[in-house]
């Protein structure tokens, strides 16, 4: 009865303490501005009004024939973009520059980058940068 009773005291702190330890990946990303987890998402934190913030994003080509970006979108023109190169071989990456520019917000602000390619199951990436206009 005891060795049951200890057993049971065991599993139940076990899972009280995995619980506690338990963070999601938006809570982190949210409590720690600049920090990003998702490689598809960057969050500036803080920017001054009228400041021009830029973050770099790495595009990786995973597949294993040639990846090519045809064009890349934002959501608006606050937003303006700069790929490293338009071809990329299998296993290799690139750059997607990303410079926000603050002048005409504040608050939170959150916009998108589309970027197109000829890849046929994945053909629209989407990346999101975050920002609070201060």
């Amino acid at each position: 009865m005891n060795i049951v009773l200890r057993c049971t005291q065991g599993i139940l702190l076990l899972l009280f303490v995995a619980g506690c330890a338990m963070v999601t990946q938006q809570e982190i990303t949210q409590a720690v501005p600049g920090m990003a987890l998702d490689p598809f998402f960057w969050d500036f934190g803080k920017v001054e009004k009228g400041k021009t913030v830029v973050h770099t994003f790495i595009l990786k080509n995973n597949a294993p024939h040639s990846l090519s970006v045809k064009t890349v979108n934002t959501s608006c023109g606050c937003a303006v973009t700069k790929i490293g190169e338009k071809s990329i071989p299998p296993g290799e990456s690139t750059s997607l520059e990303v410079a926000f520019d603050s002048r005409d917000y504040s608050g939170v602000v959150q916009q998108y980058i589309y970027v197109h390619t000829d890849d046929l199951d994945n053909p629209i990436l989407r990346f999101i940068i975050k920002a609070d206009v201060v």
